[in-house]
């Protein structure tokens, strides 16, 4: 390896980190920094060039990392959260993807000037709202209610979604149009979503019956449940092309919600890797930016981009909750939460090369607009998220308090000692009748 090419992968690394540190420091959205870091070190700079640093297994290191971080965000969700909010979640997933991908794609051809069967594809595309912005600003902004459970299964399911749905139109684009083509296209898409949940249900049974049965050493589990993710990835995309993605997903679901064994220090070490691969994938995309595409994509990019914020997310959350009982507040909050991530951008990276391959000379501008996109959402979302919620009366306090450890009588003394004092006070106690006895005095336990 040439030292330039150590140089390269080393500085997307330590700026990634680098990065996400000062945007912890300043209490700002880190994608935000990790894309302009991203973009003074390629197009500003050019100092970092993924083209040549990568070469052709650039576009397969990004799909495989996607596939991780969506592995990650399947471990955080709890079906017994669905018990009271499954039919939006349902509904955004369904008629929210269906309203915000025809309503994209018409602004998208009308406001920016794509020919049609590319704004559909983009319009796909963008239906995505990545866990990978959504879930940092979940803990930054802390919203109370059922909503960050809402928003949280929808950034997460909607990303395998989205990049169906493109696989979907761009083969109906290689097949030479959408004439003819929609019981095919239909077939293809409901054959993906079933190879990718029985990819997915197959490699998380398997991982669980090796740890049930104690077949993998501690040492090894987190090492090989990656090779099992990375497998459980490979498998599927080979029967279907980004299948992958919703398997991983589904994995990553199904271990979340067994009872089979504990999958705790799997969680943490895929948390950690997600950190390192967001940082590093965002620099690398952003790095791949045309500055002068950017900046011809400006202007028609900031209209689409109001018509995105204010008319097709709030639309798409209407429909999405007729006849539910989310409230007000809440719905108004689900409307200003539509942060396009790392999906959007690793899949209209990869769609734009294999049409500007196949002769489609526009698909070009497909990344500008993205990371216009992708800019745009997370610095107006991250920065007023948490503004929005506490007018709302949505934003929970910060979470300072103390934590006993223990409900005898007199650890109850204390509590509610502290808790007149006006403090927040947790007991936590394995004796179930020192918990009743809390609860009944008014103490949370």
């Amino acid at each position: 390896m040439s030292e330039h090419h150590l140089l390269g992968l080393a500085s997307i690394l330590i700026v990634g980190i680098i990065a996400r540190w000062i945007a912890w420091q300043l209490h700002l959205p880190s994608i935000l920094l990790l894309l302009i870091c991203g973009i003074v070190a390629g197009p500003v700079t050019g100092f970092l060039r993924p083209d040549e640093l990568f070469g052709e297994l650039l576009l397969p290191i990004v799909s495989l990392s996607v596939g991780i971080i969506l592995f990650e965000g399947g471990l955080s969700l709890s079906i017994r959260d669905l018990r009271k909010v499954g039919d939006v979640v349902r509904n955004l997933v369904t008629l929210g993807v269906l309203v915000t991908w025809v309503l994209t794609a018409a602004a998208v051809h009308w406001i920016v000037g794509f020919e049609w069967i590319l704004a559909i594809l983009l319009g796909a595309i963008l239906v995505v709202t990545g866990p990978t912005v959504i879930i940092p600003l979940l803990r930054h902004v802390r919203p109370s209610g059922q909503v960050r459970t809402i928003v949280k299964w929808e950034g997460i399911l909607n990303d395998p979604i989205g990049a169906l749905l493109a696989v979907l139109v761009y083969e109906v684009i290689l097949a030479g149009g959408f004439t003819g083509q929609a019981e095919e296209a239909a077939s293809l898409f409901f054959s993906s979503i079933l190879i990718g949940c029985l990819v997915g249900v197959a490699f998380g049974v398997l991982m669980l019956l090796l740890l049930k049965f104690y077949l993998l050493p501690d040492f090894l589990q987190n090492a090989f449940s990656l090779t099992m993710v990375v497998s459980a990835f490979t498998v599927s995309n080979y029967f279907r092309a980004e299948s992958g993605l919703l398997a991983t997903t589904v994995m990553g679901i199904a271990l979340a919600n067994q009872r089979v064994s504990a999958v705790k220090h799997i969680v943490e070490f895929k948390e950690n890797l997600r950190v390192l691969i967001i940082s590093s994938l965002f620099i690398i995309l952003a790095a791949k930016l045309d500055l002068s595409d950017l900046l011809a994509i400006s202007v028609p990019g900031f209209f689409f981009l109001l018509v995105l914020l204010f008319v097709i997310r709030p639309a798409a959350v209407w429909v999405s909750c007729l006849g539910s009982k989310v409230k007000r507040p809440e719905r108004i909050f689900l409307a200003w939460m539509a942060p396009r991530g790392i999906v959007a951008a690793a899949v209209s990276s990869i769609f734009a090369v294999r049409l500007v391959e196949a002769g489609y000379e526009d698909a070009e501008k497909f990344i500008p607009l993205a990371f216009f996109v992708i800019i745009g959402t997370v610095g107006v979302y991250g920065l007023s998220a948490f503004t929005v919620a506490k007018r709302l009366n949505l934003a929970e306090p910060e979470p300072q308090g103390v934590l006993l450890v223990g409900a005898q009588p007199w650890a109850r003394r204390i509590a509610l000692a502290l808790k007149d004092a006006g403090f927040a006070v947790a007991l936590v106690d394995s004796n179930r009748a020192h918990i009743s006895a809390a609860r009944l005095e008014g103490l949370k336990a």
